[in-house]
């Protein structure tokens, strides 16, 4: 992409309005632009970093064996009426009425329509266990919305419903979930801790939340430090094999982690203290098993193989993509920008051009570009008429993870400079071995 044809209006000044560093440099970066109080427009940077978190969280959910679906933002109060949380769930709910004066709600979460989905379809058990998980805008009326997309209104949401059998078929299910959250995270450069926590207004009886520890986190975490050193499966664990998995969830399990609400201080004093860790933590992820919660009052029942009829077991299971992004720049960034992982950068490579309109600058750049783009590289190539420092501020602003910059003295010995923006580290590389040395 050139530079020149891409919309990425940055910004030299703070905004007022930005808090914490993850909302100041995303407004800054030109990722966002605040519409109303807690919703965003998504510019195309923004857009971008999104669309690649989706894409690993769409290949650890469906690795898992999840299967994608999309529902309606627009949900009928009905269904939330038959669950019995439509007047419990609160003034976070956008309640709505159609033309023909029908109460609807823009959905908040989506347990009750995707249990009606089951249930119209799904009779017996020989068709279980099912997990269907959609990509999709929620909205939840937030009495103070804050932090840019950290805690806003209207928010991206991964959510997963699992369908199984028994109590046993459905702690299955959470194992697999768990541990498609610990891969989702890893891939996308973080080190998610999964802690005890409340089920809120989802309810249930079993929760975790996946949390990442950053000085600028929402709310104090406690936690064990060996969680720090544990490594996370593999891609080639096999959800199929129900002991390996428990094992797995035991071992992330078995030493304390706990969020603030869930903290039992007596247990933490127990650790010795060299193995304590309090800090402040985000919460990127949550997951739940509830039972029959939904099931039950909504009739989802399913066929046994003795001929009799039970309510299915369910669990919920949830990412917020566009808190990922806040997540990720609060984790990684200096005092120059964001330092994206590669996992999840709009684009991999920033190609500065150092002196735009000189013919020899001109043509390495054009040679690089499309050498990067047949190695399937994703570059932005700043082309604009700029001093070399305005682009080495805007590199360094966006974040993209290597920087190559074709300038008239090192290309004069046939070289080019490539930086790695998380460490700062400066190589000089003839232009041939340019893209190798990035791909």
């Amino acid at each position: 992409m050139l530079l020149t044809r891409f919309f990425l209006p940055i910004l030299r000044d703070t905004p007022k309005e930005a808090e914490i560093v993850s909302h100041r440099l995303m407004l800054r970066a030109g990722m966002l632009r605040q519409q109303a109080a807690g919703s965003y427009a998504w510019l195309p940077l923004g857009l971008r970093v999104l669309e690649k978190i989706n894409r690993v969280i769409r290949e650890e959910q469906n690795r898992s064996g999840a299967v994608e679906l999309l529902m309606p933002t627009i949900q009928s109060a009905d269904l939330w009426r038959e669950s019995g949380r439509y007047d419990a769930y609160g003034k976070e709910m956008l309640r709505i009425k159609d033309r023909h004066d029908r109460d609807m709600l823009y959905g908040p979460t989506n347990e009750e329509m995707i249990t009606d989905i089951f249930r119209s379809y799904v009779k017996s058990y020989k068709d279980l266990p099912l997990n269907l998980y959609h990509i999709q805008w929620k909205f939840r009326d937030e009495v103070r919305p804050r932090f840019g997309v950290m805690r806003s209104r209207e928010f991206l949401m991964k959510d997963a419903y699992s369908f199984d059998l028994d109590q046993a078929g459905a702690r299955h299910a959470y194992n697999k979930m768990f541990i498609a959250y610990l891969r989702t995270f890893a891939r996308l450069g973080l080190k998610a801790i999964p802690m005890r926590a409340d089920t809120g207004p989802i309810g249930g009886d079993l929760s975790h939340e996946f949390i990442i520890l950053a000085s600028t986190g929402e709310s104090e975490v406690f936690c064990h430090k060996d969680y720090l050193d544990f490594g996370v499966p593999d891609e080639n664990t096999s959800f199929d094999e129900i002991g390996r998995v428990q094992e797995i969830v035991d071992k992330w399990t078995s030493l304390y982690a706990a969020t603030s609400e869930m903290h039992d201080q007596a247990a933490f004093d127990a650790i010795p203290e060299d193995k304590r860790a309090s800090a402040r933590g985000i919460e990127v992820g949550h997951i739940f098993y509830f039972g029959t919660k939904y099931s039950e009052p909504m009739k989802a029942v399913v066929t046994k193989p003795d001929g009799s009829s039970a309510p299915v077991h369910m669990g919920s299971y949830g990412i917020g993509p566009s808190r990922l992004v806040a997540a990720l720049i609060e984790a990684n960034h200096d005092d120059a920008g964001v330092i994206w992982p590669e996992a999840a950068a709009p684009f991999k490579v920033a190609l500065l051009n150092l002196k735009q309109g000189d013919a020899a600058t001109d043509g390495a750049c054009a040679q690089l570009y499309h050498a990067l783009a047949a190695a399937g590289v994703d570059a932005l190539y700043d082309d604009r008429d700029e001093r070399p420092g305005a682009k080495f501020a805007t590199a360094d602003l966006i974040g993209l993870p290597w920087q190559i910059m074709v300038g008239p003295r090192s290309l004069g010995e046939g070289k080019v400079e490539i930086k790695r923006r998380a460490t700062g580290e400066r190589t000089l590389v003839p232009i041939a071995d340019a893209v190798a040395a990035i791909a």
